[in-house]
């Protein structure tokens, strides 16, 4: 289905970016007290400062500052699913997981890559 990722509002991103990003660095993107808000998946770290549901009190802020895509894969918000090992997901699991990643692709700017990632 074409455009079945498509965002409803066109967005201009920026270049994708893959500048190493430690996980300190990521874990203090969480959007606490201003700071910036990303989440990482496969590895590739989003921009997603401009989304109140990754903000504290948000509805996806358990992925704010983490890679996210065993929980995005498992379609999950709960904490203990919050994890950058996606190794055991189902096959279909995986699928939607890619398609998560289409997703942000789409609406978020790519900052860089989590340093020493594997789970690309």
């Amino acid at each position: 289905m074409a455009g079945k990722f498509e965002p409803k509002v066109p967005v201009q991103l920026d270049p994708p970016k893959s500048d190493p990003i430690s996980l300190s660095t990521l874990a203090a993107a969480n959007g606490v007290d201003g700071a910036k808000t990303y989440v990482a998946i496969k590895g590739k770290v989003y921009d997603v400062t401009g989304n109140k549901a990754y903000q504290p009190g948000g509805s996806y802020h358990v992925f704010a500052g983490k890679d996210a895509s065993r929980a995005l894969g498992k379609t999950s918000t709960k904490p203990e699913d919050v994890s950058p090992d996606w190794s055991d997901l189902t096959d279909k699991e995986k699928g939607t997981l890619d398609d998560w990643v289409t997703f942000f692709s789409k609406r978020y700017n790519v900052v860089g890559v989590v340093e020493g990632a594997t789970n690309f």
